[in-house]
């Protein structure tokens, strides 16, 4: 042992010394290199020596340091360094030394390459090139890089750029004046929105136009209101205090009969007087402002009933009257439309360019009998004088000196009756929707759009200048967010649309228009029409499609009214988180048409008062300095909040791979029915019924989604083509619950389930009903068609989310 470690000793003796010996030539050479390349060169000697045992030798090629003997050698010499030691070797080594100097220059330059390659494409860098700390797990974050930004550095983003300032700007500008659908002033408005667009540097920005015949007062004859006997003489006229307020789209002509009281003109009150024997045939009915009904809804239900007319009025105990307290003054009326749809009615299913050869055609949804807003004070001098039956608990207002009675005739003993009389006139009128666009990198034919009305009768701060300064606002934020690094998976469209007022006919009209695309494009709406009406609570009219990204979003912004407080939070603490403000579409939303007519997914978000509504909307009162009084002079802060809100979840649809919708909602609402169903089989067999065609629809449908999100989930999301077949399928689920076996035409608004028509699955549940709440009225004929429509629009449903074919089970 000791021998061998003698040995052993020795030997790394030896061995050291020669490291010595061979670092003390290399620092030689390192120093002669540095000095000027004519002054030195360099050759290359064989060197035997001794290592290890004795008499080993080990033969190896040493650099030796060459200095020139005298000037002339030096000029003889080559002048290169590299030069100099290639042709000092011996002949057979040379090649091996070029192969070796070839070698390194390459390797050198494709790690120059390849660093500088890594460095851009980095995920996991920081902005210096750091990398990230290992325990820095990447999370959503550091998966979802766009244009080499994360989604947290884009929502960082988008908080620092959105202003409350020019929001409440640019409210009081729109709010300046009226400025309704082809006026002057709205002309001058939409010039000014088209120019803001321009300076914001947007990619591309137009008009759209369209020829629509809106419906305005008569400035030759004035809607009145009299009292007449029985011949149908004049005994009295009643002024109507607000004679600018008017109905849009109601039948023109006069209307002559008793008077009767009728709520709010509901189904159900309209049920319940033809229960207590009470008639409104012939009549002109009163109703009250609300009750969860439009004004069009209303008219319409009261034409089928009979009536020959209809007059609204704001009641105070549903819209304050208090104007100390910010409330409406009982000399004012409240004025909407009364089209039981959306866009030109005169145009219905088709859009209203300028050149189209218009068919005679008009919407199903204009009423046929007149209706006219009048003031809670004509209200109550027309219900003071009504005799007839007591009316029902809870239809008593709270209307001065009115004893609540239903009606139909008055206490005067001359026998009179009321005659209205509505003038209004249609007029041609050029609308001009005003676009913006920033394109996606990636996608750029998918759009996500966002948009505002900008008409209104009356100034319109919360109508159309709070909408339209939040789509400023975001526009201008979007645009600033990608002049500094982010780049938009999908496309942003910034619209201002026209003709809101009347029924949304600006975006309904372009909706028709392109009709046969925007299934295949749009990816989601969102409206900002009357965003901010209060400050206490969120409400989000919504498709169920869109229920992750408001359950996101309203995590991660402060509620305006709660400082550190998120709006998720908020409602959590008041014991509300579970439902958070979550509506269905409804008919007037700027957002109902998408969905309901264009099968795109939409939603329309608002700020609200909890314990009174905000009372100004449609009249001449909804200004600015109002609004800004409600808000306690927080109207840019709140507007911000909604912003936010919307820019979040723009974020998210721009920035995923994969479009974060829950198309398995539609399961559970197919799964509510299925259950209704089932509770009336036994009388549905009884008539050769068989509700068995739709449980296999659904259950197809519920396979086809879950089948779906799971192979999203189980995908590759850098997988460009296999990301683009779900995203489509997901786009087009809305698109698959408009019926086919119905007529745009006849009916807009085909979608089975947030849609209007005898194929919808809320006429279905109500027909149903019928079973047990009065079989009489049960019509069987009708109920196959409609079970027929809705099991075949579902399973249609179910086979195109299935995708390919092959994978579609039809067997029932």
């Amino acid at each position: 042992m000791t021998g061998f470690g003698d040995s052993w000793k020795r030997d790394w003796t030896l061995h050291a010394e020669r490291r010595r010996e061979d670092q003390r030539h290399m620092d030689t050479i390192r120093r002669s290199l540095l000095r000027q390349p004519s002054s030195s060169s360099c050759s290359i000697y064989h060197r035997h020596s001794v290592g290890g045992a004795e008499g080993n030798e080990v033969g190896g090629i040493e650099l030796k340091l060459d200095q020139p003997e005298s000037e002339e050698e030096l000029e003889a010499e080559p002048k290169g360094d590299i030069t100099a030691l290639v042709l000092r070797q011996p002949l057979h080594h040379r090649k091996t030394v070029i192969y070796l100097c070839l070698s390194t220059l390459i390797f050198t330059t494709a790690f120059l390459l390849g660093y500088v390659a890594f460095r851009g494409s980095c995920h996991y860098c920081g902005v210096e090139g750091e990398m990230v700390p290992a325990e820095d797990k990447p999370g959503t974050d550091h998966d979802n890089l766009v244009g080499g930004m994360y989604l947290g550095e884009l929502r960082d983003m988008l908080k620092k750029y959105l202003q409350d300032e020019k929001i409440e700007s640019t409210v009081r500008r729109v709010s300046r004046t009226t400025h309704p659908s082809g006026s002057s002033e709205g002309t001058t408005l939409a010039a000014e929105i088209l120019e803001t667009f321009k300076d914001l540097h947007m990619d591309h920005t137009w008009t759209d136009s369209h020829y629509a015949t809106l419906q305005f007062p008569s400035r030759i004859q004035r809607n009145s209101l009299w009292m007449v006997d029985l011949q149908g003489e004049v005994l009295e006229e009643i002024p109507l205090e607000d004679p600018d307020s008017y109905c849009a789209y109601s039948a023109t002509g006069t209307a002559t009969g008793g008077m009767v009281y009728v709520n709010y003109g509901r189904q159900q009150d309209f049920d319940w007087l033809q229960s207590a024997g009470v008639s409104v045939v012939g009549c002109v009915v009163v109703m009250r402002v609300g009750g969860g009904v439009s004004y069009a809804e209303k008219v319409l239900l009261a034409q089928k009933a009979g009536a020959g007319g209809a007059l609204i009025y704001p009641d105070p105990a549903d819209i304050p009257q208090d104007p100390r307290r910010l409330g409406l003054n009982s000399y004012t009326a409240i004025s909407e439309h009364v089209h039981l749809g959306s866009g030109d009615p005169f145009t219905p299913g088709f859009p209203s360019f300028n050149h189209t050869q218009f068919p005679p055609t008009q919407s199903s949804g204009l009423p046929v009998i007149p209706a006219q807003p009048i003031s809670a004070n004509v209200a109550s001098k027309l219900l003071s004088q009504l005799t007839g039956p007591v009316c029902p608990r809870g239809w008593q207002g709270r209307l001065p000196y009115v004893r609540c009675v239903l009606g139909r005739g008055f206490t005067s003993a001359d026998g009179r009756r009321i005659r209205m009389g509505v003038y209004n006139t249609m007029t041609p009128v050029l609308l001009n929707n005003i676009f913006s666009s920033l394109e996606g990198r990636i996608e750029p034919d998918q759009y996500i759009i966002m948009g505002a009305q900008r008409d209104a009768w009356g100034p319109g701060a919360v109508k159309a200048g709070v909408g339209t300064a939040i789509l400023l606002e975001l526009a201008r934020t979007f645009s600033n967010m990608v002049q500094n690094g982010f780049y938009p998976r999908r496309s942003l469209l910034f619209v201002s649309w026209d003709a809101g007022d009347f029924g949304n006919v600006g975006a309904t009209e372009w909706l028709e228009g392109y009709l046969s695309m925007l299934h295949l494009k749009a990816v989601a709406y969102f409206s900002l029409d009357q965003a901010v009406m209060g400050d206490d609570n969120l409400s989000a009219y919504t498709s169920p499609l869109l229920l992750d990204l408001i359950e996101s979003a309203i995590k991660q912004v402060e509620h305006p009214k709660h400082t550190g407080q998120t709006i998720y939070s908020q409602a959590e603490k008041e014991g509300a988180a579970g439902r958070c403000g979550i509506k269905p579409l409804y008919l007037n939303s700027g957002a109902y048409s998408f969905t309901a007519f264009g099968g795109v997914p939409a939603m329309e978000l608002r700020f609200n008062e909890d314990s009174r509504p905000y009372p100004f909307v449609n009249t001449p009162l909804d200004t600015s300095g109002r609004l800004q009084e409600v808000l306690g002079g927080r109207l840019g802060v709140v507007g911000r909040s909604l912003g936010e809100l919307v820019g979040l979840m723009v974020l998210r649809l721009a920035h995923d791979h994969i479009l974060p919708l829950r198309i398995t909602t539609y399961s559970h609402t197919a799964l509510q029915f299925s259950a209704q169903l089932n509770k009336h089989s036994a009388e549905l067999q009884a008539r050769g019924l068989s509700p068995q065609w739709v449980f296999s629809a659904r259950g197809d449908y519920s396979r086809a989604a879950e089948t779906l999100q799971e192979a999203i989930l189980n995908s590759d999301v850098q997988d460009e083509t296999m990301t683009r077949i779900y995203n489509t399928r997901m786009m087009r689920v809305e698109y698959y619950f408009l019926s086919q076996y119905v007529s745009v035409v006849e009916t807009p608004f085909r979608h089975v389930l947030h849609g209007r028509g005898e194929h919808t699955l809320s006429a279905l549940t109500e027909h149903l009903s019928l079973l047990t709440s009065d079989p009489r009225r049960f019509n069987e004929a009708l109920f196959r068609r409609q079970l027929a429509l809705f099991t075949w629009t579902l399973q249609g449903a179910a086979n195109a989310l299935s995708g390919d074919i092959w994978n579609i089970d039809n067997v029932f």
